[in-house]
């Protein structure tokens, strides 16, 4: 049986309690090897795939983050949808530290990432319209209950490169272009689930007010790991109680996106990178998955 939801933890999600270990493996990738070893495991009924982002003991900044090998062995596993999980900074007082929010926009302020698996020898433009699944985020909304905590739906994520924080002009600036959270991970993360045509739906836990509250306490590792400990447990439960209907949802927009986007004469694609990108678009161009 193949696992068909996958979990990304970030900062303070290292596991998922309540998942029934049935094998970890450390998959080879054409892009290197994933952040983590893959643990393939059962909560309740639901197969999961689960990798930690920042490798065993926290050792990848959000720029080293192998994102393509991470989501390049979830797409190969099966996995038809990714809850990306992270911590982040709020840019808006309705969204205070504790809280969870699921945004429904990116911005991208990262630098220098991959953040594609297309380039020469075969080319696709995925619409990125919608960065995130609808679908998947009104599923982890409807189970709201569960976090037992204040659940947000909607918002912009704008995702700096880090691995620094924000100064107090830029997040100034942040919420001055209506941003209402600031983060480090879930991008190019994203834009690699549409391409793999996996859904991804981001589920953020606020550890701060960022720099810019003029009353709150300034965002630092230490806030953020004692905000952490409150929040986690929460996150876990919100995602639990969403995974059976997650798991079970019909097919979607996202699951296609490669139907239009691949750009290259089928004739004058590179065999080598079509061999190396088979498991994404091997249906379109002749090659079984």
């Amino acid at each position: 049986m193949e696992p068909v939801i996958g979990i990304i933890g970030g900062s303070g999600f290292y596991r998922m309690p309540g998942l029934r270990r049935l094998t970890a493996f450390s998959p080879s990738t054409p892009f290197g090897p994933p952040s983590s070893e893959v643990v393939i495991g059962q909560l309740g009924e639901v197969e999961v795939a689960f990798l930690a982002r920042h490798g065993p003991g926290h050792r990848l900044p959000p720029s080293a983050v192998p994102c393509r090998a991470n989501v390049f062995a979830l797409k190969e596993m099966g996995v038809h949808t990714i809850v990306g999980v992270n911590a982040v900074g709020s840019l808006h007082v309705d969204y205070a530290p504790g809280h969870l929010v699921l945004p429904d926009d990116l911005y991208d302020r990262t630098r220098g990432r991959p953040a594609s698996f297309f380039g020469p020898g075969l080319v696709a433009h995925v619409g990125f319209a919608e960065p995130l699944c609808a679908a998947s985020r009104a599923v982890l909304f409807q189970s709201r209950a569960a976090a037992e905590r204040p659940v947000h739906e909607g918002g912009t994520l704008v995702v700096i490169e880090g691995p620094r924080f924000s100064t107090r002009a830029e997040s100034h600036h942040y919420r001055a272009c209506g941003f209402r959270l600031v983060g480090m991970t879930s991008l190019p993360e994203a834009a690699l689930a549409r391409e793999a045509e996996v859904c991804y739906v981001a589920l953020t836990m606020v550890t701060d007010y960022d720099v810019w509250h003029a009353d709150a306490e300034p965002v630092s590792v230490e806030v953020i790991v004692r905000r952490l400990g409150e929040t986690v447990a929460a996150a876990q439960a919100l995602v639990a109680a969403a995974l059976p209907a997650l798991a079970n949802r019909d097919d979607c927009d996202c699951r296609h996106a490669l139907a239009t986007a691949l750009t290259t004469a089928p004739g004058a694609v590179d065999p080598a990178v079509l061999a190396r990108l088979a498991p994404m678009v091997g249906r379109y161009l002749g090659q079984a998955r």
